[in-house]
Formats: C-alpha cells, structure tokens, sequence
C-alpha cells in the first residue's frame, strides 16, 4: 500500500478506493468523517505533523484529497509536538482564501515528500468529455446565460470564494460562497423559476485540481431541479461528475439540460 486518502463526506472516497488495484490507506479528520468508507487513521488539524510522520512509517508516497471537508479551526490546547513546527503555515493558510489554503496544506504535504494526486488522476472517468449529455439540448437563450455564467466564474477567481454560479437571462441570480453550492440553490430569488436559469460550475483561475476540484453529483442535479432551474452547466475537462450515468438519466427525468461546455463555446 502507497496510496492514502484524505477522505472526507460523499461518494468521491469510495469510487476512487474502489477503482485501485490495492486498496488505499483511508484518513478521516475528526468530526468530518468520511460517510461512505472507513477511516484507518484519524486526525485533527492540531495533530497534523503526527499524520505526516505515520504515513512515512507506513511506505506511504501518495496522497489523494478527496470528498467534502469543511475548513478546520485550530485550537492551540490540542496541539501535539510534531505539528508545533506547522503553525506558522496554519496561521498563513487559516487567513487565506480557499486556494491560498489549500496551496498551503498541499505544500506542506509535498514538502514532507509526499506526491499529492488529484482523483481524476486515480479515476479519470470522473470528468465527462465535451458534449451535451442530456437529451435536451441548450437553447439560444442558455447558450447566452452560459456564456455570462463562464464570465462571472472568471470574475469571481480573483475573490477566491466560489466555483459555481446561477444565471437567468443574463443576469447573476447567485453566487457560491462558504455556503457552497447547496447554500446558493436553496436561497435564490423566486424568480429564477420564471427566468428558465441555469447552474453554472467551473474552476477558479489557478484551482487547486489536486485537491479541490469543481464537483457535481445526482444530489445537485436534484437540488437544481428543486431551485426550478432548467440546465446544469460544467466546464469540460474541469469538473468531477460523479455517477455520470444517474445525473443524465435525472436530467432527462426533469427535462434538464446537463452540458460538459467548452470555454468560449457557444
């Protein structure tokens, strides 16, 4: 065994330890543990160093961060001796935003040798190829509401808050936040029904893929369809679809329109 996951809420952790020849080293943070597999070790943000230097002891060379984990607090009471020479990074990645820390946090893992591998790289059927995948297929008017949704995206990146977006008519009904994609389907205007929009989801400038790509589930094409939206767009090529399968076959249920868009197409 080489390869540990940092494992966190959903499906993602249990499609990628299945999919590999051996199966991974599972490590959950403590009070977010992984819901779909087992975690073998646990940890804290506090006990950082002290993971480090068990998976050392344990052959391990690489790293996959994958599944839902919120961002840590730290409690200096709970530090232990091997992550005492971290806090300074801690405090630098706690202050940043979301791509500052996690470029922090992968640092400190490569830095102590270890290779960090995004989960399209241990399963790269994960990103769906270019192509509308529904059986409906995007209108003029989408097609314009994409366009600007792929702009407000680009305009976010600089803020460092959100991969995801809603769009009807051209205008920007919601933006994702710390809330996340959830948070901003279920707190849009009720006129996002009328106005036919659509969830747009891609990456920021300068994402981390090694650990934090874009992801959409059945789950959201579900919390889609109950926000009244009528299409869920993704960047091709930039974007983890999980169960790829269930998400057309619930976006033909609900008469949705799920495109893998290039940028710039139109």
């Amino acid at each position: 065994m080489t390869l540990a996951l940092i494992a966190g809420r959903g499906r993602l952790p249990r499609d990628v330890a299945a999919a590999q020849d051996a199966l991974p080293l599972i490590c959950g943070y403590e009070g977010m543990l992984p819901d779909q597999v087992e975690a073998e070790l646990t940890f804290r943000l506090e006990t950082l160093g002290t993971l480090l230097v068990s998976l050392g002891e344990r052959g391990i060379t690489q790293v996959c961060f994958c599944g839902a984990i919120d961002r840590p607090t730290l409690d200096p009471n709970k530090l232990d001796a091997e992550t005492m020479p971290l806090v300074p990074l801690f405090q630098e990645a706690l202050a940043a935003g979301d791509n500052g820390a996690l470029q922090i946090l992968m640092q400190i893992f490569e830095q102590t040798g270890f290779d960090v591998v995004g989960a399209d790289t241990l399963l790269p059927d994960l990103v769906a190829p270019p192509g509308v995948l529904s059986e409906a297929w995007p209108d003029a008017q989408m097609r314009r509401d994409a366009a600007r949704g792929e702009a407000v995206l680009a305009g976010m990146a600089p803020l460092d808050i959100g991969q995801g977006c809603v769009i009807g008519a051209e205008q920007v009904l919601g933006v994702e936040t710390m809330g996340g994609t959830d948070h901003m389907l279920t707190t849009l205007p009720a006129k996002a029904r009328e106005m036919r929009a659509i969830l747009c989801k891609g990456p920021k400038d300068g994402q981390i893929r090694e650990i934090d790509m874009p992801t959409i589930g059945p789950a959201t094409i579900k919390a889609a369809h109950r926000a009244g939206l009528v299409g869920v767009i993704v960047d091709a090529g930039d974007v983890i679809i999980l169960d790829s399968a269930e998400c057309t076959a619930l976006a033909d249920e609900y008469a949705m329109v799920l495109w893998s868009r290039r940028g710039g197409e139109t």
